[in-house]
């Protein structure tokens, strides 16, 4: 069966254990995960955790399902990329002396959009978002001018048809605090 990557949102309870819960359902099946990010929700007692993982269909529905029975979860939706909006983060430490001196790499962050977080005397570090070959293609041209570190997130993404869903978050919220 063809793998495609999808990116996987668990809805859950704010609870203790929950990753450790969820990461044993990929490990007992041998799937590794591409990519995880756990946040807090526009709603305080919610958490949502976005896994992104390469797979055919069929498991990618089991392990939804499965995660689904958790306890603590209180929805799970799985979808490709076209049926989100998603970026990621990275961090870049590259010598100041490199920047300041070097046309071409500040023409090159300018490219990629990178924004400065940090100058300092030996550093300046550059923040990049985008999706993961953007990223991935800045990496590889800024590595050879004094990279010294390199640091990704992990995805970030909305559901696009996803408007039903934070109506049952609302109501959640509403009836925990009744």
């Amino acid at each position: 069966m063809n793998k495609k990557e999808y990116t996987i949102s668990v809805f859950t309870e704010n609870q203790v254990g929950l990753l450790t819960k969820i990461a044993i359902i990929f490990s007992r099946r041998g799937l590794n995960i591409e990519s995880l990010n756990v946040s807090p929700t526009e709603i305080e007692s919610i958490s949502r955790f976005t896994i992104v993982i390469k797979e055919n269909y069929e498991v990618i529905r089991k392990i939804s399902r499965q995660i689904q029975k958790l306890v603590d979860v209180i929805k799970v939706y799985y979808n490709t990329d076209e049926e989100i909006v998603w970026q990621e983060m990275a961090l870049f430490k590259i010598e100041t002396d490199i920047v300041s001196e070097k046309f071409y790499v500040e023409r090159i962050l300018r490219q990629y959009g990178a924004t400065i977080v940090c100058v300092r005397k030996d550093y300046t570090v550059f923040n990049i978002v985008g999706h993961y070959e953007e990223i991935d293609n800045f990496l590889k041209i800024i590595e050879p001018h004094g990279l010294m570190e390199f640091i990704r997130s992990g995805r970030i993404a909305v559901i696009k048809e996803n408007y039903g869903f934070h109506q049952k978050l609302s109501s959640f919220e509403m009836n925990e605090y009744q």
